[in-house]
């Protein structure tokens, strides 16, 4: 059997299933388990020969293939941890990020220039040198001192948190939760899951590893493709693909746009959303267009992954309008409610979701403060997220600790002004920010998409939100726009909104 190492599963399914496809490319270009195993064993045999040893960290800068999916592999088994990072990002913030974590060896797509440093060793990686790497002598079976507490990899967050910090998960971690999906979800090798999320992102953990676990096949989905909705919904269709994984919005995308309606997808059996609060409207709709897979609802962040889960009812009750509930802790950890003083919280009250248990990262590579407290002998992670605790539903989703403001002596939670607004129906996006007011202190911005060409006005708008929120939640400002900007893991940029709309000081 496989031990606590992400490694351990290719291994253990390549001595089981070793003809089965592991990987596939949008191509249809296929990698059986036994080449899957083999080639990381030779990536691996590269590596040490430049000097990689355990612990070290490879940065991974390439499209999303199964040849990137080879390297990271390969990094593993020479017990160093892959640093995935956008090929498409500017030079500029890949060598921050690589810089930061003192990588010492960088695979790299020949398309991204001005990498080079005397830091690390760039590896510009295509067809012809891939093979030349793969010429290299495999690592003779698994290297002594392989450990699940090795590092396994350090996922940088996203721009929508501002200033990106690296986030660092141990084999432990990570299969921690691989092993509770599998066993909460279930599966076989007959599985083919659907890859949507970069590399980079930490949801490719789920549609990645569990995967390999179960030997079944994970279908690659390219960054171009996977914002294309037509052509997503044909894969998925075309694929048969089994289990999917994304965020709300990529699939509000597919049910407006996808043309479901015309594709069979009889051989979904699962689709998981995370990342962001699932609107009801666009959820009933996706429903109704899908109508056989079980829909869950999962909760985590990049330090602790999906922690909660929530089934989602079929039907959705017509009078239903609030998002479901972000549910009830997984058996892989532990949960408890605390204040920003880090005491409990009374059964019933908002407070702060921490998290516990093998789950939980190790820390944030180059910083002391990690949001960590101790009690009971437990180590707990501060999420961030506000929820209130319900019976017989679990955790209810309140917002950000970091997205709530005060005004006029008012606290308000921006999520709550987005999701009345989500509620008018000729609004299809919504994000709702702070700029800074040398008047008021704070002036209060929702930034909307609108289903039509018919915008709803000023006066409209005001009135509709002073029906459903209090006079002093009510936004400040309306602006229309035709797009709202997404970091690379499909998560409202918020950062990025603020920097467009804030007046600079003296304007």
């Amino acid at each position: 059997m496989y031990p606590s190492h992400l490694c351990g599963y290719l291994e253990f399914s390549a001595s089981r299933f070793p003809e089965r496809p592991a990987a596939l490319d949008p191509d249809g270009t296929t990698l059986s388990y036994r080449e899957f195993n083999d080639r990381a064993d030779r990536v691996a045999g590269f590596l040490i020969e430049q000097g990689v040893c355990a612990g070290d960290r490879v940065g991974v800068v390439l499209p999303k293939t199964t040849m990137a999916l080879t390297i990271i592999f390969g990094i593993m088994k020479a017990r160093a941890a892959y640093v995935p990072i956008d090929w498409t990002s500017p030079a500029a913030r890949i060598s921050q990020i690589l810089a930061s974590c003192q990588v010492r060896v960088v695979f790299a797509d020949p398309g991204c220039k001005g990498l080079d440093s005397a830091e690390w060793k760039l590896v510009s990686v295509d067809a012809s040198s891939f093979s030349t790497i793969l010429s290299h002598d495999p690592i003779p079976g698994i290297l002594p001192g392989r450990s699940a507490d090795d590092l396994a990899h350090i996922l940088y967050t996203s721009g929508s948190s501002g200033t990106p910090k690296g986030a660092m998960l141990t084999h432990r971690n990570l299969t921690a939760f691989v092993d509770w999906c599998a066993e909460t979800f279930g599966g076989s090798e007959e599985d083919r899951f659907g890859n949507h999320a970069p590399f980079n992102f930490a949801i490719s953990v789920f549609d990645v590893f569990v995967p390999i676990k179960l030997g079944a096949s994970v279908h690659l989905v390219p960054s171009d493709l996977g914002k294309n909705p037509r052509q997503l919904a044909r894969l998925i269709a075309e694929r048969q693909l089994t289990v999917w994984y994304s965020t709300p919005a990529i699939l509000r995308l597919l049910s407006e746009f996808g043309e479901l309606d015309k594709l069979d997808f009889s051989s979904l059996r699962l689709v998981l959303f995370a990342g962001e609060p699932f609107q009801i409207p666009a959820l009933r709709r996706l429903m109704e267009l899908w109508t056989k897979p079980s829909f869950f609802n999962l909760w985590g962040s990049t330090e602790t992954n999906a922690c909660t889960f929530a089934p989602i009812p079929r039907p959705i009750p017509t009078d239903r309008v609030i998002p479901y509930p972000i549910g009830k802790p997984g058996s892989h950890c532990q949960t408890r409610l605390f204040d920003e003083s880090g005491n409990p919280i009374a059964p019933g009250q908002e407070g702060l979701l921490h998290i516990g248990g093998p789950p939980v990262f190790v820390g944030y590579w180059g910083l002391e403060a990690s949001n960590f407290m101790v009690r009971d002998g437990i180590k707990w992670h501060n999420t961030g997220d506000v929820v209130r605790e319900v019976e017989g539903e679990g955790f209810v989703y309140v917002g950000r600790r970091d997205r709530m403001v005060k005004r006029r002596g008012f606290r308000i939670e921006l999520a709550e002004v987005e999701r009345c607004l989500f509620r008018h129906p000729e609004v299809a996006e919504v994000a709702v920010i702070a700029i800074s007011d040398s008047e008021a202190g704070k002036r209060i911005l929702a930034i909307l998409v609108a289903k039509t060409e018919t915008r709803p006005s000023f006066i409209e708008l005001k009135t509709f939100c002073n029906r459903h929120l209090p006079d002093f939640m009510n936004p400040d400002d309306f602006v229309f726009s035709n797009s709202i900007p997404r970091t690379s893991s499909n998560k409202i940029d918020y950062q990025a909104l603020i920097r467009e709309y804030q007046t600079p000081a003296g304007a």
